[in-house]
């Protein structure tokens, strides 16, 4: 049965005719996951004094050790740590040319390295450090499909990782690690039954202390799809909590952050950011999110230098993105034009690597470019993986190309509980609102647009004026703005 999204009353949505011109239940973990630690439990957790009597620890493992036990464990590694491990392996199959499991490690770790600091060139590397293992490796050799896996997902490329991930676990499973991988490419496929059943698949095994935050945080990101607000972050302060090591533990006091932002609580989103930055210095996922918040705080000045560091770190597309974005809402053009052309830059370096970034440039095109090439584009990123994001997206190029009509229903497929993941995002229901604006569905587009302001008043420094701006026409009353503190 295909569950991918699917548009309302259980139809897909046709192929875009040619574009005409515009007029213008709560879930939980078992209690064997639950840890029962109350929200900002995690922030206490972080000290600045010594206690009294100090616990004598063991050695701390070298950087190539922690790497390893990232990678087997299925939580993150720090770049540095992610180094160190590349070159210990490097010379271990220069030395031994035919070890598989080697060859597996070194190009998971490329893999994983590529993916934590946005630099494509690891990608290749990763995919001839695995193909040489499966050349030299048994017919099993699940370790170099875990590695192709995790390389497909990096590249976004869902359908990939659907593949070699049912590979691994047809091998393995009862080997836990095989379960977070395939969640995250059926949801990016739209596939939600099959993610709600490989969730509860992993959650029925037998698992160890050390698996259970890595388990808490993968079905803290399933419930937030599925609008579940307080049960995601209630799992993944759980995760942050029980943490085996600081990388493990910045990374979900991030999530913790993206989570607030998401609800418009900027106070604990920036405290959440602030404390992953504490534990990790430097990285540029954080760094963009600390950015997002400053911007919606007013505290301009303070959030262009994030962006920029965080640039700096992890020049992601989606970051430049961002940033373009602010200097634009901000009254910067030549600034935004200059970020939209790094922008550009960074998607050709990411896709001559095999990365997949269609929705990214479709949703680029869409509201700066060409929303004809962004139709395009996102039609065939929707052929390939239908999942709830590329429904937003294609449905926003639609109606920016103006065929508001087949623009909808793409638009409720994203924001529908029954049809998609159900996630409360304030972007994709603005688009929905817009869109009804345009078919003049006034009550539905004044609930859609409230409803908007509701979830997160500052999803997006660009678009919130517009929905107040749609909702002073359609006589509803937007909440005031936010400060701003450019000149």
């Amino acid at each position: 049965m295909d569950n991918r999204t699917t548009a309302p009353g259980g139809f897909r949505p046709a192929e875009p005719c040619a574009p005409r011109r515009r007029r213008r239940s709560r879930r939980v973990l078992p209690a064997a996951l639950a840890g029962g630690v109350l929200a900002g439990a995690v922030l206490m957790m972080l000290p600045t004094e010594q206690p009294q009597h100090a616990v004598v620890r063991p050695p701390v493992a070298g950087p190539q050790a922690q790497a390893l036990a990232a990678l087997a464990s299925g939580t993150p590694a720090a770049p540095s740590q992610l180094t160190a491990l590349i070159a210990q392996q490097e010379r271990r199959v220069h030395t031994r040319p035919r070890d598989a499991r080697a060859w597996a490690v070194l190009g998971e770790a490329y893999a994983q390295r590529g993916s934590r600091t946005a630099d494509p060139a690891d990608f290749p590397r990763a995919e001839r450090a695995l193909g040489t293992s499966l050349k030299t490796g048994d017919a099993k050799n699940t370790e170099a499909y875990a590695g192709l896996t995790a390389l497909a997902l990096a590249r976004r490329d869902f359908p990939t990782a659907k593949r070699y991930g049912e590979q691994v676990l047809r091998a393995a499973p009862k080997q836990w690690t095989a379960y977070p991988p395939l969640i995250d490419a059926y949801t990016g496929l739209g596939d939600y039954k099959a993610v709600q059943t490989s969730l509860d698949k992993l959650l029925a095994l037998r698992l160890d202390a050390a698996a259970r935050p890595a388990v808490m945080a993968h079905a803290s990101a399933v419930y937030r799809d599925r609008g579940w607000r307080e049960d995601a972050v209630a799992q993944l302060t759980d995760a942050a909590a029980a943490a085996g090591t600081p990388v493990a533990q910045a990374g979900y006091l991030a999530g913790l952050g993206q989570l607030a932002f998401e609800r418009g609580d900027l106070p604990d989103a920036l405290r959440h950011f602030e404390a992953s930055s504490r534990l990790v210095p430097g990285q540029g996922a954080v760094l963009a999110g600390t950015g997002r918040t400053l911007a919606a705080l007013g505290r301009t000045r303070e959030a262009f230098a994030a962006y920029r560091a965080a640039l700096a770190q992890q020049p992601s597309p989606r970051i430049a993105y961002e940033l373009g974005e602010l200097y634009e809402a901000r009254g910067m053009p030549r600034e935004a034009r200059a970020q939209y052309g790094q922008l550009r830059a960074l998607v050709d370096k990411q896709m001559a690597a095999g990365v997949d970034e269609e929705l990214l440039l479709g949703q680029y095109e869409t509201d700066h470019a060409d929303a004809d090439e962004a139709v395009a584009r996102l039609w065939a990123e929707w052929q390939r993986q239908p999942g709830t994001e590329v429904a937003d997206a294609l449905g926003w190029a639609l109606h920016r190309a103006g065929d508001d009509r087949q623009a909808l229903g793409y638009a409720s497929a994203a924001t529908d509980r029954q049809k998609g993941g159900g996630v409360l995002s304030a972007l994709y229901v603005f688009h929905r609102g817009l869109i009804e604006q345009e078919l003049e569905l006034d009550a539905p587009a004044r609930r859609h647009l409230q409803e908007a302001l509701r979830i997160n008043p500052y999803f997006s420094p660009l678009r919130v004026p517009l929905a107040r701006a749609a909702l002073r026409e359609l006589g509803g009353v937007p909440d005031e703005p936010p400060p701003d503190d450019t000149p």
